[in-house]
């Protein structure tokens, strides 16, 4: 077999900076949502309200991330067909995410009643709260195809490196959400299902938007259509490597939100106080996340193109300026976290018991932003090279780390036990990765001499 071509290129603090600033701006309006959410319920007073509205925001991100592969595996392919040099692979990458994004919507639309059921019964919550998480419930399962829509754009969009338009689609997807979900629920007074309400709107305006864009790349939809042969979308080699990977994601995002549902449902039984504190904290905490999910996007593609343009100097920059600023901003942020969490905890919410509580753990929840740094970053890599069986393999027995830990800590240490388990999981998954990526990396690249000598 003749060795694959090579496409030398080099990466620099700026080629991650120009992927992550843009990205970081993007995520971070994801938590923001979240916690504009929690505010305008929170001021609302009412623990069961807010106690609903968190589940119910819980239940959709554990559902969506099953189907999370729409966007991780897009734009793990896409970044690979880029280095490669071959943007009609990466048309056909996302055409198929598109499709199947929007079969799996219509399900999850379909089953949206034993959905509910089972996710009242796994997560106990109080009369107030169930009554509240069913409200959200009903309006928000309506978002799902065009969240899943939303999720192969993005991928497509990223892997293409093209930060700003997916920073972009984010923001008018999140600003559109923020805005009406305050009209909603203070203006029209619909609480609860307004705020799931103004999401269904932002995922659909977004959806139009991307693939407004998307088309218009590639010359409008009579060009795309000419740019798929017949039956391309349905070549047996291409699914069954797209099937594989997102089986793996999927599994890999199910033991991911297996987690903070476990996490989510202990702090439940422990009262509607507890479980609106550990949500104030835990989306503080995202928003440090999603500023690291920055790089991890620029992570993601810098690899995956590296791998595409087989050229293993490349690989090894993005992977040592990846970590590098990944360092750099979770201790900046996790010191900005800790000292302005109590002016944060009280805009979010009125309710003193719910404030002095999260004040109360505070210092253990802030510190997760050092132990989880290593995982994001090394979910990036791992996105990009397309390793899916070690990110699947990792996150499990990561998972079952966070368990142990959970059932050995919580019942002696109470609500400080279950946030060290989260520690726990962090740093196993961290290590995980490190020691698997180390093994494989090697055998991303074909004719390791040539390259030596070319470099």
């Amino acid at each position: 077999m003749s060795p694959r071509p090579q496409y030398p290129f080099t990466v620099r603090h700026a080629d991650v900076w120009k992927i992550a600033l843009p990205a970081s701006v993007a995520f971070i309006t994801e938590p923001l949502v979240g916690i504009v959410d929690i505010t305008v319920i929170g001021r609302l007073g009412d623990a069961g309200l807010l106690g609903g509205l968190v589940l119910g925001a819980l239940l959709f991100d554990i559902i969506f991330s099953l189907a999370y592969f729409l966007r991780i595996g897009t734009a793990g392919l896409t970044a690979q067909s880029v280095g490669a040099r071959d943007s009609r692979d990466g048309l056909l990458h996302v055409s198929r995410a598109i499709l199947l994004g929007v079969g799996i919507g219509g399900l999850m639309i379909a089953l949206g009643g034993p959905i509910l059921f089972l996710a009242t019964w796994f997560l106990a919550p109080e009369s107030g709260a169930s009554a509240a998480l069913a409200d959200y419930f009903h309006y928000r399962i309506w978002s799902a195809p065009f969240s899943l829509i939303n999720y192969a754009l993005l991928g497509w969009f990223y892997g293409r490196a093209a930060a700003k338009t997916g920073m972009m689609l984010q923001l008018l997807l999140h600003g559109c959400d923020i805005v009406l979900s305050i009209w909603f629920v203070h203006g029209l007074g619909w609480g609860v299902p307004g705020a799931a309400v103004g999401t269904v709107i932002g995922q659909a305006v977004a959806a139009a938007v991307g693939l407004g864009l998307l088309l218009r790349h590639y010359g409008g939809l009579g060009a795309v259509l000419r740019h798929i042969a017949p039956g391309e979308l349905m070549d047996a080699v291409a699914l069954k490597r797209m099937f594989g990977l997102s089986r793996d994601l999927m599994i890999r995002s199910a033991a991911l939100m297996g987690a903070y549902a476990w996490f989510a449902a202990q702090g439940s039984r422990m009262g509607e106080v507890a479980l609106s504190a550990n949500a104030v904290l835990l989306n503080l905490l995202m928003i440090v996340a999603y500023f690291l999910d920055g790089i991890a996007q620029a992570a993601e593609q810098l690899t995956g193109k590296a791998v595409g343009a087989n050229w293993r100097p490349a690989f090894d920059q993005a992977y040592g300026l990846s970590m590098l600023w990944g360092l750099v901003i979770t201790l900046t942020l996790g010191l900005a976290w800790y000292f302005g969490g109590p002016w944060v905890i009280g805009l979010m919410t009125t309710n003193a018991e719910v404030q002095a509580y999260a004040l109360t753990y505070l210092p253990i929840a802030a510190l997760c932003t050092v132990t989880f740094m290593p995982a994001f970053v090394y979910d990036g890599i791992l996105v990009g090279t397309t390793l899916n069986t070690t990110m699947r393999n990792g996150m499990v027995v990561s998972l079952v780390v966070f368990l142990v830990a959970a059932l050995a800590l919580e019942p002696v240490w109470g609500n400080w036990g279950l946030w060290a388990a989260m520690h726990c999981w962090f740093v196993a998954r961290g290590g995980i990765y490190w020691w698997a990526l180390e093994r494989r990396k090697a055998g991303l690249f074909a004719s390791p001499m040539a390259q030596q000598t070319s470099s």
